[in-house]
């Protein structure tokens, strides 16, 4: 049976968004919707969905979770040897989107990723539960592996934490990245499809200029 895709509606009217009352700094404005999205209690809010391109201009999709937010950028972690880090070591433009349904909110960032520094990169890891720091090594990410393998290699490594007490080495092949952020775009759905759309994008001074766009 086919699904009757084309007749799905919702309406969206439960907030609006115009310059006048933004933040002119789209970290600060980005921020406060997180904040939002945390108080309104939705799954995973800081889930974003990243889109990576080869240098050849194949592009690809997947979420990642937001784990640092700042003036200078987005920070999120991985496996520096998986699909989007080979992309990521070949073309470093990138685009993130965040979409809180329970609010009608999306934001879509642009810009540049770097490599963070080691230390962060080690500190962070050791912040992690122990199960998800053995995940994080035992699975050679993107390549082909069976789930009897990849289960065998996370209890060999378990055995060796637990001999360690509990610790477990940061593997060189992960850590994070920042995203520097050429472009945010904020979107409150409307009524009727009017939609509130924000543009920030830096001026020749580097100052952030806002502009709205047609929904």
């Amino acid at each position: 049976m086919l699904l009757d895709l084309e007749h799905l509606r919702e309406e969206y009217a439960e907030r609006t968004l115009d310059a006048a009352h933004a933040y002119t700094d789209p970290f600060i404005q980005l921020q406060h919707w997180l904040k939002e999205a945390l108080e309104a209690d939705l799954p995973e809010p800081n889930a974003m969905t990243l889109a990576t391109c080869t240098a050849d201009g194949i592009p690809s999709a997947r979420v990642v979770l937001l784990k640092g937010l700042e003036s200078s950028g987005l920070d999120f972690y991985t496996n520096y040897h998986s699909r989007k880090g080979h992309e990521m070591e070949e073309n470093p433009h990138v685009a993130v989107t965040f979409l809180w349904l329970g609010l009608q909110r999306q934001v879509r960032v642009e810009g540049v990723v770097e490599k963070l520094p080691r230390e962060q990169s080690e500190r962070y890891f050791e912040s992690r539960p122990l199960g998800s720091r053995i995940g994080a090594a035992a699975s050679p990410q993107s390549e082909v592996m069976d789930r009897v393998t990849l289960e065998a290699e996370f209890i060999r490594l378990q055995a060796e934490a637990e001999a360690a007490g509990g610790t477990l080495p940061c593997p060189p092949h992960w850590g994070g990245y920042k995203i520097i952020p050429s472009r945010f775009e904020f979107w409150q759905g409307r009524i009727s499809r009017l939609h509130d759309r924000l543009e920030y994008s830096r001026d020749e001074n580097g100052e952030w200029r806002i502009v709205r766009l047609a929904p």
